[in-house]
């Protein structure tokens, strides 16, 4: 199976924010953030892929800043690392002021994805290609990640 570079399944979403995202006092709901981490990472993933994903895990979220009514919301999803059927998602949220220009950090969460066949069985995925300096640390940091969600989920048992 022929890998796929990281820049291949990169995406940028981006969105304003309307009133139907807020609660009263004009902050957008971190469940409406969580919505669209997950969007811009099932895209990533399904590139990575090129078949049906689904979530198997929200492995960290962090809301570093809130996000207002009107405020451009942009999300940048990567691939991160790739395993033999699962593969995690990082997702950068940034949320900018359209009036004074100010981008602030807004959210990072990590996922992990698995690929369906048409009978919603794990199939194979091709192996990722790190290409950067960024992407290698990147993927370094995800293989320590995995490594203690495999060892937690041991411990569960």
């Amino acid at each position: 199976m022929e890998g796929k570079k990281v820049s291949e399944s990169r995406v940028v979403l981006a969105q304003v924010m309307n009133p139907e995202d807020a609660n009263s006092a004009g902050n957008i709901h971190g469940g409406s953030i969580m919505k669209l981490i997950d969007t811009a990472a099932a895209v990533a993933a399904l590139r990575h892929a090129r078949a049906n994903v689904v979530t198997a895990s929200i492995d960290r979220l962090d809301f570093h800043h809130p996000v207002f009514i009107g405020d451009f919301v942009t999300l940048k999803a990567s691939i991160n690392f790739v395993g033999k059927t699962s593969m995690e998602v990082g997702v950068r949220v940034e949320s900018e002021n359209p009036l004074t220009g100010e981008i602030k950090h807004t959210a990072s969460a990590y996922l992990t994805y698995v690929a369906l066949d048409r009978n919603n069985r794990p199939i194979h995925l091709p192996p990722l290609i790190l290409e950067t300096d960024e992407d290698m640390h990147r993927n370094k940091e995800a293989q320590e990640r995995r490594q203690m969600r495999l060892a937690e989920r041991k411990k569960e048992k």
